[in-house]
C-alpha cells in the first residue's frame, strides 16, 4: 500500500474575475484573472492509493459521495494515475472548512488540496506550476489556490499554457477581507451553468474581455504601490461588471439576494463615513469586503449589528498549498 498524503489549500477571492470558459473540457478561461488567497477558509484532503480497493472512495465532511457526485474528483485522480503510470484506486477523505457551493470558493481549495495530495500519494513530485495546471482540471479557480497572496491565472490557450503564477506571495500590507456569510446554502445556479449562459447569451460578453484586460493592467501596479483606493475601486467595479453578465444573459439570472444589496449599501455608507472599504462578490450571495486592518473594528461591528457576529468572518492574505504530517 502506498503512503497516505494530506494537503491543505486555502480558498481565494478573485479581485479581477474569471467568468467564462474558452474550453470547457480543459477548463481554459476566456480571460486571465487575479486573486487573493485567504487564510480563513481552507480544505484538508488525504489521499491514499490502495490495491485492495475496487473503486475510488471519496468522503467529504464525513459523507461518502456517490459515483456521480464524485465524478470531478475521480477525473483528477485519473489524470494523476495517467501521469504516474498507476491503475490503483484511491481513498480520498476531505474536510472543508468553508461553506460549500455558496460563493466562497470551496471548490478552489478542495481541488487544489486534491491535486497536491493525490500527486504526491502517487509518487509524483510536481512543481507548483504543474500542480496549478492539474488543479485547474477539477475547478478553474483552484489553479490560483496553489499559491499564496496575490496570484494571477494566465488564461493561456492550451493545457500547458493555462496556469497560475504568483504575483506577490509575501503580502506585507495591512489589508483584510471581511466575508459576510449571508446564505451558506448551495446556490441554485452553479458557476459552471452561469458562465456558460453568460458566454453564449449576454450581448455584453465581448466587452467583458476588454474590461478584464484593462483591470489587470491597472490593478497590478496598484497592488505593488499598495494603493488601497485604486485596488478597491477596480475590484468593486470588476465584480459588478461580472454580475452584469448574469443580469444580461437570456434568461437573466442573479446571485444577489436582499441581504447582498443591503451589505453593498452598507459598504458605501461606511466609505462615505470615512472607513475605506470596497465590496466584491463571486457566484453566490455572500459579500466580501476589502478593507484595511485599522478599519476592521468599525466595519465588523457594523456588519455584526446587521447580520449577527457568526456571519462576519475576518480573513487575511493566506499561504499557498501545504503538506501536513499524517
Amino acid at each position: 500500500m502506498m503512503p497516505a498524503i494530506t494537503a491543505r489549500a486555502h480558498t481565494n477571492i478573485a479581485l479581477v474575475k474569471y467568468w467564462g470558459k474558452a474550453d470547457t473540457d480543459l477548463i481554459i478561461p476566456q480571460t486571465s484573472s487575479l486573486s487573493l488567497t485567504l487564510d480563513q477558509f481552507y480544505t484538508d484532503t488525504q489521499v491514499q492509493f490502495d490495491p485492495a480497493l475496487t473503486a475510488d472512495q471519496v468522503t467529504v465532511n464525513q459523507t461518502v459521495l456517490s459515483p456521480d457526485a464524485s465524478r470531478k474528483v475521480r477525473h483528477v485522480l485519473d489524470l494523476v494515475r495517467h501521469q504516474a503510470g498507476l491503475t490503483t484506486f484511491a481513498r480520498v477523505s476531505s474536510q472543508n472548512h468553508v461553506p460549500m457551493a455558496a460563493g466562497l470558493a470551496s471548490s478552489a481549495s478542495a481541488f487544489a488540496a486534491l491535486a497536491g495530495a493525490a500527486s504526491r500519494a502517487a509518487g509524483l513530485n510536481l512543481s507548483r506550476t504543474d500542480l496549478s495546471r492539474l488543479a485547474r482540471r477539477g475547478s478553474g479557480s483552484a489553479t490560483r489556490s496553489i499559491f499564496g497572496g496575490f496570484v494571477e491565472w494566465q488564461a493561456g490557450h492550451d493545457d500547458a499554457s493555462s496556469k497560475a503564477v504568483p504575483f506577490m506571495e509575501q503580502v506585507d500590507w495591512p489589508i483584510a477581507m471581511v466575508a459576510l456569510v449571508l446564505d451558506p446554502h448551495q446556490k441554485k445556479i452553479s458557476s459552471r451553468q452561469g458562465m456558460q449562459s453568460s458566454v453564449t447569451t449576454s450581448p455584453y460578453y465581448a466587452a467583458w474581455r476588454d474590461v478584464v484586460a484593462t483591470d489587470l493592467a491597472t490593478i497590478k501596479p496598484a497592488i505593488q504601490a499598495q494603493d488601497f483606493q485604486q485596488v478597491g475601486e477596480i475590484l468593486e467595479a470588476n465584480a459588478m461588471r461580472m454580475h452584469a453578465l448574469t443580469l444580461s444573459a437570456n434568461p437573466p439570472y442573479s446571485y444577489f439576494n436582499g441581504d447582498s444589496l443591503v451589505a453593498m449599501q452598507t459598504v458605501r455608507e461606511l466609505r462615505e463615513a470615512g472607513s475605506a472599504c470596497y465590496y466584491t462578490m463571486d457566484a453566490g450571495p455572500n459579500v466580501k469586503v476589502f478593507c484595511q486592518e485599522a478599519d476592521l473594528p468599525v466595519i465588523t461591528h457594523r456588519f455584526a449589528q446587521q447580520f449577527r457576529d457568526d456571519r462576519v468572518l475576518v480573513a487575511h492574505p493566506g499561504p499557498g498549498i501545504q503538506w501536513l504530517e499524517n
